[in-house]
């Protein structure tokens, strides 16, 4: 008999994204489901998956919203209660943020597993709120900061969850230009620094290297960076939120990057060489553990926004790319790193944990 699974989800492509993994890794056998916020919305396209919008505030956001804010909360838990009943939940996995709040707090009631899922190195606020609650935290890593030494049992480590298609193009591509191919990734929200304070080093780079460059930013920062890619005569492609990111990792060549944890597992799945450099105001600085983690294992490089602001950052990267024994050295590491990552092993871990609890 087919279990039936919610997958609630919602926010920044960080979460969503391994909450679509999760979906299809599960769909073959289980009848699955999704729910998102209204930010998550836009990361799903909705035709392809059993899918449900139960919107969720941030009743901390704005104090003076807050009475109108908690009374939406608590109607949000009332509409997930009775989803969960309506469809006969068994089985829940949360990845994580306030949006999933509702529907972990109306699994209680309902009786349904909880399932968490935690991809940084530094446990989240809302993943310690239910882990007493939870059956297992599916980790990328067993050594995860914060984490209550009398629930090390619940850990349940996975390899980081990537898209089936990723698996399949891996080896397909073998790059052609003479172009040195540079990605930029702000994160799903865009970065600000990232788009004004590399400008100068991209340009420098530019006069160097014959470059190419993906940005990806939102969609409101566009027209500002059109202008200065065109003005500064550097060949590029800006995106907002690209759903087929792994074929652009197969043709690049160097990455500056934020430290979401999803995006690193991609980098380091793809060999990419990387320049980490973590969003400073992130919770519990997740993105510095998460970066430090790939620096340790030597596969990639990272600077804190103060050390990139202060020091020459054109003159890091130039020295980064012509070095090419430790760039070798990087990609090895990486593939080390990620040489069990298959889509056959996430599924027989991911379906055998569920099965047993």
């Amino acid at each position: 008999m087919k279990k039936k699974i919610l997958i609630s989800t919602g926010g920044s492509g960080g979460h969503v994204i391994p909450a679509l993994n999760f979906y299809e890794h599960l769909k073959q056998n289980n009848e699955v489901f999704i729910t998102s916020d209204l930010r998550g919305l836009k990361f799903i396209d909705t035709k392809n998956y059993n899918y449900k919008t139960i919107d969720v505030p941030d009743i901390k956001k704005n104090k003076f919203k807050f009475p109108l804010n908690l009374i939406f909360f608590l109607s949000s838990i009332i509409k997930s209660f009775f989803y969960l009943k309506k469809n006969n939940i068994d089985n829940i996995i949360s990845t994580g943020g306030y949006m999933t709040f509702p529907v972990c707090i109306a699994a209680m009631f309902t009786k349904s597993k909880l399932f968490l899922f935690e991809p940084n190195m530094v446990l989240g606020r809302s993943n310690l709120f239910f882990l007493k609650h939870c059956k297992k935290i599916f980790c990328y890593s067993d050594t995860i900061r914060k984490f209550p030494s009398n629930y090390i049992h619940k850990i349940q480590t996975i390899y980081p969850l990537l898209d089936k298609k990723s698996y399949n193009l891996k080896n397909d591509f073998k790059k052609s230009s003479d172009q040195k191919v540079f990605l930029v990734i702000g994160g799903s929200q865009g970065a600000k620094f990232f788009q004004t304070e590399l400008k100068n080093t991209l340009n420098k780079l530019s006069k160097k290297f014959n470059l190419f460059v993906y940005h990806q930013t939102s969609a409101e920062n566009f027209k500002d960076l059109e202008i200065f890619y065109k003005q500064n005569n550097i060949d590029y492609q800006l995106f907002d939120f690209e759903s087929y990111l792994e074929s652009i990792l197969l043709k690049t060549d160097f990455c500056i990057t934020r430290a979401g944890a999803s995006t690193l597992a991609e980098l380091a799945f793809f060999e990419v060489p990387f320049l980490a450099i973590p969003f400073p105001y992130s919770k519990d600085d997740h993105q510095v553990y998460n970066a430090k983690y790939y620096k340790d294992n030597n596969c990639c490089w990272m600077l804190d926004q103060k050390e990139a602001l202060q020091k020459n950052l054109f003159e890091i990267i130039s020295n980064i790319l012509v070095d090419k024994k430790n760039l070798q050295l990087k990609k090895k590491a990486m593939s080390k790193i990620s040489s069990k990552n298959t889509w056959e092993n996430n599924y027989k871990i991911i379906i055998n944990t569920i099965n047993e609890n």
